[in-house]
């Protein structure tokens, strides 16, 4: 049996491989180790820092601000890209959402999604946004709109029982 030449430089054996899933069809990609680490390997420290300062621009008295339960500081996450402990979530929110929704699209968690619990997690959304809606019409007085949103957020509600006993 023949060694698998890299795809990439199609010159040295292919030791590595990489499998992404890229709308809904799987890919695989044949890589010697020089070609692998120099598409998927590590970033070097320069060039991490450097990404992470242009993410998270702040002023000093940020940089300086200090997790109380495990003492890492915000220059701390800004050079390495890792926090302490979960509370440093808390005390860096302010500084953390921009960058991860920047990075993620959202800051609220989706799960993964194709589960059971998707379809509840949907009328739950569509719930909340009905809710908003409700609001809404009845501060504007379109009493109205205000029985037709009730009437689907029943439905809904329903619905999420219905889900919840099978």
């Amino acid at each position: 049996m023949a060694a698998i030449i890299c795809q990439q430089c199609k010159k040295r054996p292919a030791t590595r491989n990489y499998y992404e899933t890229v709308g809904g069809e799987t890919v695989a990609l044949h890589l010697c180790e020089q070609c692998y680490a120099y598409r998927y390997g590590e970033l070097e420290n320069s060039t991490a820092a450097a990404i992470l300062s242009g993410l998270f621009a702040e002023t000093k008295p940020v940089r300086n601000k200090a997790c109380k339960v495990c003492g890492t500081r915000f220059s701390d996450y800004e050079r390495t890209g890792l926090l302490g402990c979960p509370s440093c979530y808390d005390v860096f929110k302010e500084q953390l959402m921009p960058s991860i929704e920047s990075i993620q699209g959202k800051t609220y968690h989706v799960g993964k999604g194709g589960g059971s619990h998707s379809r509840e997690h949907d009328l739950r959304l569509r719930l909340k946004s009905l809710q908003e809606q409700l609001e809404a019409a009845l501060t504007r007085g379109d009493y109205v709109a205000a029985s037709r949103l009730n009437r689907q957020m029943t439905a809904i509600k329903r619905a999420i029982k219905g889900d919840n006993n099978g």
